[in-house]
């Protein structure tokens, strides 16, 4: 079975511009998340601008990232798009530009070895006068990256965006980010998760995915620390695809944890086959953090 993967989050370094596709909210806070995680992790200053900067941090917080002193220490910025590259109502490449190239300056004089900055480009799919020069900003930044400590991941809604715009904007970045994918149709997807680490699935799944789902589990048990299968999103799973999740999760060293992150609607299979009395297994539904 072929694991399908662009670059992966974890892969960015310096100076790289990157495009990151996303079909859902939990793809691109967890992709975020790892691309922040690891920024922080690597000593440099991270920027995520974003549409709703509260709930951006709480998701990172989420997620495992030390949200209040990396801000309280200046390590990190999570900064509203209205803050950022808009003024007002009106986009303009000099300005958005203005910005970028003062948050340069201040990772310098900050004594920074590098800076990441996260763009989520919502903001442009808003009545916002001078949009269409969102292919001369991302000319732009990749202009000023090259020979630089600082890389961009620009993030775009696939679902929300045309391709005429997407189309637009690729040709800028030197990279096109995705999520290590195992199985993607109409009805189920199961990709990797990288913060924290673990998988992810989405839709509806039974057995006719259930070579997909043991690679995908196989693959994150190789990983050190805890383990999160993130099923917020899947809406129904069969037993024999419950049975699979709770034998590798009694599989791993007793002071492994592994976190069952769940829809509610599919809790009960997991009571139902045992999953609340095995050591090191927490099952946690959706809405709960």
């Amino acid at each position: 079975m072929t694991v399908s993967a662009e670059v992966q989050i974890t892969d960015l370094t310096i100076n790289d511009h990157a495009c990151l596709t996303f079909g859902e909210p939990e793809e691109l806070l967890d992709l975020t998340a790892a691309y922040v995680r690891d920024g922080l992790s690597g000593g440099l200053r991270v920027v995520w601008l974003c549409e709703e900067p509260q709930g951006a941090a709480a998701e990172l917080s989420r997620r495992g990232i030390a949200v209040r002193s990396a801000t309280a220490d200046g390590r990190m910025d999570v900064v509203a798009s209205q803050d950022g590259l808009l003024s007002g109502q009106a986009f303009s490449v000099d300005h958005a530009m203005g910005w970028l190239s003062s948050q340069i300056e201040l990772t310098s004089r900050e004594g920074y070895s590098g800076l990441r900055v996260a763009l989520d480009m919502g903001w442009a799919l808003r009545p916002v006068h001078g949009v269409e020069q969102l292919p001369a900003f991302e000319e732009k930044i990749a202009t000023v990256l090259s020979d630089s400590s600082v890389s961009v991941l620009c993030q775009y809604d696939r679902e929300r965006f045309d391709p005429v715009t997407l189309a637009s904007v690729s040709p800028f970045h030197t990279r096109a980010v995705a999520a290590a994918t195992y199985y993607d149709d109409p009805l189920l997807r199961i990709c990797r998760q990288y913060a924290p680490p673990g998988i992810r699935m989405a839709g509806q799944i039974d057995r006719a995915a259930e070579d997909a789902l043991a690679l995908a589990l196989s693959e994150a048990i190789r990983t050190d620390g805890p383990l999160t299968i993130n099923m917020a999103e899947l809406s129904f799973i069969d037993l024999s695809c419950t049975r699979t999740i709770i034998d590798v999760a009694r599989s791993l060293a007793p002071a492994r944890t592994v976190v069952l992150r769940c829809n509610p609607a599919i809790v009960p299979r997991f009571v139902l086959l045992g999953a609340q009395g095995i050591p090191g297994i927490s099952l946690v539904t959706a809405h709960e953090r």
